[in-house]
């Protein structure tokens, strides 16, 4: 496999080489959903409710999340100013890094439940950017206009990578193990995806990303 040396975002997810836990596989749908919760929580999120009569009625929004993955705030920086503040970035990374944790579960690549700050077989490195010098501060406006090609390649590699998932799980019902071809496509589409996210979303690189599933 070629490596893309030099890209300023990498990931990488450790290969589980021994038996994985058929109980927690087969319930994954169900197992998931308290640490889904506590990601929708820190991710942010509103939930609206309305009451009242067909002639008055009133609706109630009740904030249930905050936080989320900063986004205008640092484009904004980068426009006016040409800074990225460096706890704007650890937040981003960090909180990629435990939804990334709790993907690659939902995704069977590790049965260990989601730690919300130990790595565990995850490894994500995104490259803290020197706004003035890396970042072109008129570039943000258009990332998400020249990243086009990529979302529509992902649908059809998340779509693929779902059916991957699928006979996975399959297979480490039946013999407790994920297949390693199928590990590493599902952890290259996740790679791609982290890449694009890096650069239309987290505006950490203008590095174009990559076509490839390669780390």
């Amino acid at each position: 496999m070629t490596t893309i040396a030099g890209y300023p975002v990498q990931l990488d997810v450790e290969y589980p080489d021994r038996p994985l836990n058929r109980l927690t596989t087969a319930l994954r749908i169900f197992t998931i959903i308290p640490i889904a919760i506590v990601l929708g929580a820190v991710s942010g999120g509103t939930l609206s409710t309305t009451v009242g009569n067909d002639a008055a009625q009133t609706t109630t929004t009740v904030v249930v999340g905050a936080g989320g993955i900063l986004f205008a705030a640092p484009l904004l920086m980068i426009l006016f100013r040409q800074k990225y503040p460096r706890w704007w970035f650890d937040w981003n990374l960090e909180l990629t890094r435990f939804s990334s944790r709790v993907a690659l579960y939902g995704a069977l690549l590790d049965d260990r439940y989601p730690s919300t700050d130990e790595r565990q077989s995850l490894l994500l490195a995104i490259h803290y950017p020197d706004a003035r010098s890396d970042l072109n501060r008129w570039l943000p406006l258009v990332k998400w206009f020249l990243a086009i090609p990529h979302y529509i390649v992902l649908v059809f590699l998340g779509i693929a990578a779902l059916v991957c998932v699928v006979i996975a799980w399959f297979a480490i019902l039946f013999t407790g193990r994920y297949p390693r071809g199928l590990f590493d496509f599902v952890v290259g589409v996740g790679r791609w995806s982290v890449r694009v996210s890096a650069y239309a979303v987290l505006l950490t690189t203008d590095r174009y990303p990559p076509f490839s599933l390669n780390p």
